[in-house]
């Protein structure tokens, strides 16, 4: 899966707003790579701090407090893992039971399907996969994408 993803203008630090549209279609590309993996059905990619989603699949949306919650489990609040491991973690209404979290990925299921999600330097990447895919693709996958975004500093 590594070197599959687009090197793009938007991940090495300055954009000027005539290239916002660009910076749109990058981010949508890195989505639907991510989804076109076959591994993931539905993705979201959002911002670190929880405050802005960069791209997202149709009619996937994740709430404000769903995604603070994810973004503080991977700064490290111990809390909110916690709490997540005693009530469930929430994407997009879907509550999903935490497998693991840790520094930089969480796991969880709820039946067959599940979520993947990892961090890089600013994104949080959330991958959603169905109940005939195999949870260590998507997880792979969903790392293959953070190991990109890092290694071009982002």
């Amino acid at each position: 899966m590594r070197g599959t993803f687009l090197l793009t203008p938007w991940l090495h630090g300055v954009v000027y707003k005539s290239n916002q549209n660009a910076i749109n279609k990058t981010k949508s590309r890195l989505l639907a790579s991510l989804v076109g993996s076959g591994k993931i059905d539905k993705a979201i990619i959002a911002a670190l701090e929880g405050d802005s989603i960069w791209a997202a699949s149709p009619n996937y949306n994740i709430s404000p407090d769903e995604l603070r919650i994810i973004s503080e489990i991977l700064l490290g609040s111990e809390r909110e893992r916690d709490n997540a491991f005693a009530d469930g973690l929430y994407v997009a209404g879907e509550r999903f039971v935490l497998a693991r979290a840790e520094d930089r990925s969480i796991w969880a299921c709820a039946g067959r399907s599940g979520i993947a999600i990892a961090k890089s330097k600013q994104a949080i990447i959330i991958g959603h996969y169905g109940e005939t895919s195999v949870a260590s693709n998507a997880y792979s996958t969903v790392d293959a994408l953070a190991d990109y975004l890092i290694s071009v500093g982002y």
